[in-house]
């Protein structure tokens, strides 16, 4: 292949997985850097379907770990009608987030889940606790609370609307500029850091052949779900990470990361969620 077209290639595949059908499977050799797995970086593709709405997913492989990506529901935004970005802040879940988190969890309770891990904000603690509350096995799991798997620390920016950050201001934090990290605030790559280590400690936990579920918050799954596609961190805002979705990720004894789908959202027939200003 000539050189642009191999970069179309793989600029439709990664197209392809930031959609929020989840009706392929991908593998994806990728470097952590805490881990010291070893890969190279490439694209693979295999099929998956689905079977009433719902992601076919293969039972795990008797060496691999599964984790279950879970971002919290939709929330009640701190500036009401007025949307502000609250990153870190312990804003609370509105009554059609309740649902839809309590929609994630029946979704999970066919999966035999060996740790339910989320970080420490209520948002996050909810639906952790409604995935654990349905668990068969639940008297034998503990809820692991984590601080790394808190959302981005967007410092004094919270509380601000766009118009008041500044459109330019965003998209070079977006695109990971460090010099417009706002005060008291976090970057992203500092953010993606501390996540990946939370998420390498879970996967320490998680037996081979078993799977684990993490719920957490928007920013905190496109640092995962950009680890395993390979996708660098200055484009990682660009994936769609819907109110309590579910992203599966495999990680195989040699480091190969499967994303089996991404923001899978189970329909029961809620409304659709205001999802603005993370």
């Amino acid at each position: 292949l000539e050189q642009s077209d191999a970069m179309m290639i793989k600029f439709v595949l990664l197209t392809l997985a930031s959609s929020l059908t989840p009706t392929l499977a991908y593998k994806i050799p990728s470097q952590s850097r805490l881990t010291g797995f070893s890969y190279a970086r490439k694209l693979m593709m295999t099929s998956s379907s689905q079977h009433d709405g719902v992601p076919a997913l293969p039972d795990v492989a008797a060496q691999a770990k599964r984790l279950f990506l879970v971002r919290h529901g939709e929330v009640i935004n701190p500036g009401g009608d007025c949307a502000v970005f609250y990153g870190s802040q312990d804003v609370q879940l509105s009554e059609l987030g309740e649902q839809e988190a309590a929609a994630a969890a029946d979704y999970l309770k066919r999966f035999d889940i060996q740790h339910v891990a989320c970080s420490p904000l209520k948002r996050a603690i909810f639906g952790a606790e409604k995935v654990l509350g349905l668990q068969k096995n639940k008297k034998h799991i503990n809820l692991v609370v984590n601080s790394g798997f808190t959302e981005l620390n967007r410092g004094a920016w919270c509380g601000l609307t766009l118009e008041e950050i500044g459109k330019e201001n965003m998209e070079r934090f977006d695109a990971c500029d460090v010099t417009v990290t706002p005060e008291g605030g976090e970057s992203f790559p500092e953010l993606k850091e501390k996540v990946l280590k939370a998420r390498d400690y879970i996967l320490s936990m998680t037996d081979p052949g078993q799977s684990s579920v993490i719920v957490s918050h928007l920013q905190v799954t496109r640092c995962m779900l950009s680890d395993c596609l390979g996708v660098p961190t200055t484009s990682m805002t660009e994936h769609k990470v819907a109110t309590a979705s579910i992203t599966c990720i495999d990680y195989d004894e040699n480091g190969t990361q499967s994303l089996h789908f991404q923001s899978f959202k189970p329909d029961i027939g809620l409304r659709r969620s205001n999802d603005y200003a993370n």
